[in-house]
């Protein structure tokens, strides 16, 4: 038996180590099951992130309970959590889009010690046990340093912000205004707080477009939310170019969905940040899982190509997010030419 029990310790250490990390076994634990809402279904983005959560799912051989979806409103949200407490969840796993208004719901759910992962957003206050993510600040900076260079550094462009009560359009807006700021000075940025939706941006983008005609650069905070009303506001205007042509407005785009890849192919926008929905999926659920399984974390690098960081209410797994234009927008492995 005593042998028996030093191969058991073993593995289980190997599965440890494999997790990376830094990841340590808590002792307790075990298996349980998982709740997830999914925070809206009127976006590419988080249509292809819900596709893939059943297959991680089932890769992961999490015990995952029907989904239930907040539809942008954090009321919403609050009753769906509460309704798979009550029908047996052990860990969370969720998308909150107003960062600022779940610290309540968050506390609740650490009084009844039930672990939460949240995914693409960071809560402002509340305990987490990860949040999975990528650098969002890198984003901006991205996408300001993209333009600056297309722009030669002066002229004037839009940025289509997302809500500003969520902490991504926070983090994506600052970090573009602060490197136009400081980078290219010479550069006039007008920003339109959107709220994520397409409607909105295609009024603002219009609006600005009226008002300045030698607008040169476009930045979309989400490309699932604003690539389509953005294309029609460029259409209905006569200001779709080809890149090579002096009038082109150059666009730089955040998700990576493949309407943004087949739009760069065709010449219609510039560049997207590819935000991983199926990593987002695959590493929300394995933090879950390891969460019911008595697992810790650790900041530093990962086994997966991120950096796991330090929150003032939990962690955070820095996931990759690279920079697609014409030259790498075929690559195989981007999700976004994957699904199908």
């Amino acid at each position: 038996m005593k042998f028996g029990s030093a191969v058991a310790a073993a593995a289980l250490l190997a599965v440890v180590t494999a997790c990376g990390s830094g990841a340590t076994s808590g002792g307790g634990g075990g298996g349980g099951k998982i709740g997830i809402d999914h925070p809206r279904a009127d976006s590419d983005f988080w249509n292809s992130y819900i596709k893939y959560v059943p297959q991680m799912a089932g890769e992961l051989k999490v015990d995952l309970m029907p989904p239930t979806n907040s539809q942008n409103d954090v009321a919403k949200l609050v009753n769906n959590v509460q309704a798979l407490v009550g029908q047996g969840a052990k860990a969370i796993v969720m998308a909150p889009q107003d960062t600022g208004a779940v610290a309540n719901l968050l506390q609740q759910l650490e009084n009844k010690k039930i672990p939460v992962v949240t995914v693409d957003t960071r809560p402002d206050k509340g305990k987490v046990y990860m949040v999975v993510r990528a650098d969002n600040r890198a984003y901006g900076t991205k996408a300001c340093e993209f333009l600056g260079e297309k722009l030669g550094g002066k002229g004037k462009v839009v940025q289509l912000q997302g809500a500003l009560t969520s902490i991504n359009g926070r983090d994506r807006s600052e970090a573009f205004l602060d490197c136009m700021k400081s980078k290219f000075p010479g550069i006039t940025v007008f920003s339109e707080p959107t709220e994520w939706e397409g409607s909105k941006a295609a009024s603002m983008l219009q609006t600005r477009l009226e008002q300045n005609p030698d607008i040169k650069g476009i930045y979309m905070h989400a490309g699932g939310a604003h690539l389509a009303p953005t294309l029609q506001t460029l259409k209905q205007k006569g200001l779709i170019f080809p890149p090579s042509d002096p009038k082109h407005i150059f666009v730089v785009s955040n998700d990576g969905i493949p309407q943004e890849y087949e739009a760069i192919r065709k010449g219609d926008i510039d560049a997207t940040v590819s935000q991983p929905a199926d990593l987002y999926a695959k590493y929300a659920l394995f933090y879950a899982k390891a969460a019911l399984e008595g697992k810790t974390f650790k900041p530093g690098p990962t086994d997966h190509g991120s950096t796991i960081i330090q929150l003032p209410n939990g962690l955070e797994d820095q996931l990759p997010a690279p920079l697609v234009t014409k030259e790498n927008v075929d690559d195989k492995s981007l999700w976004g030419n994957q699904v199908k």
